[in-house]
């Protein structure tokens, strides 16, 4: 597929983000997506421009944040191949990729190396203070697994699910099933899921919200306003 340059990099309106714990319907007619809710602690965003330079904006700014352990789903291995080479050079991010032909030797290390990041996490949460240090303070890199579909954890065969604080859906299935799956094998109880959508895609995404009783805001001008 054609990757288009980005015309609107992070211009939406910023959003409230709320901790709701029961489902609501969307009200606002002002915004193509509702407002801001939790659901099972989770906080969904949606977010227009299907692009690598987009992806690499957000992936810039949020990479920043030290030991951050994310995700990026894709449909495809040329996606994926796509994204990890666009990304590769973000110095302060970890990268790894789970694909189908990846040894199962190396698929253990790269699922082992994200638990113990997210792990890591975890410790710095409820150590620190509000104040967001940067990856210089720190000194360690955030970590990033792009992933396709087919090498998603599974969960049938033993394999732990991967909790992580920002899943990003690339490239947006067009089944609910695969949305949910992404969700429960990939995404932290508390975590945030992005979704970069084309505008043909809007129809799927507001589908995928309708059946699975999900609620999806629109992206907040500053992705470390929700991190």
């Amino acid at each position: 597929m054609e990757l288009k340059p980005s015309r609107l990099p992070l211009t939406h309106l910023p959003i409230s983000v709320t901790s709701a714990t029961s489902m609501l319907p969307s009200t606002g007619s002002s915004s193509r997506w509702s407002s801001s809710l939790n659901l099972r602690s989770h906080t969904f965003f949606g977010f227009q421009f299907l692009c690598l330079e987009t992806l690499v904006g957000l992936l810039d700014v949020a990479g920043r944040r030290p030991s951050l352990p994310m995700i990026v789903c894709c449909s495809s291995r040329d996606e994926l191949d796509a994204v990890c080479s666009a990304v590769s050079n973000l110095q302060y991010i970890s990268l790894a990729s789970l694909y189908s032909d990846l040894a199962e030797a190396d698929r253990a290390l790269v699922l082992e190396t994200f638990r113990q990041t997210t792990s890591r996490w975890s410790q710095k949460l409820s150590s620190l203070s509000d104040d967001k240090c940067e990856v210089e303070e720190d000194g360690e890199k955030s970590h990033m697994i792009v992933v396709t579909d087919a090498c998603l954890p599974l969960l049938a065969s033993g394999e732990s699910p991967l909790s992580a604080h920002v899943l990003i859906n690339y490239e947006l299935p067009t089944k609910k099933e695969t949305y949910m799956r992404r969700m429960t094998t990939c995404s932290a109880s508390d975590g945030i899921l992005i979704n970069m959508v084309v505008g043909g895609e809007v129809v799927t995404l507001k589908s995928i919200e309708e059946s699975s009783g999900l609620v999806i805001a629109e992206m907040p001008i500053n992705i470390s306003e929700i991190l």
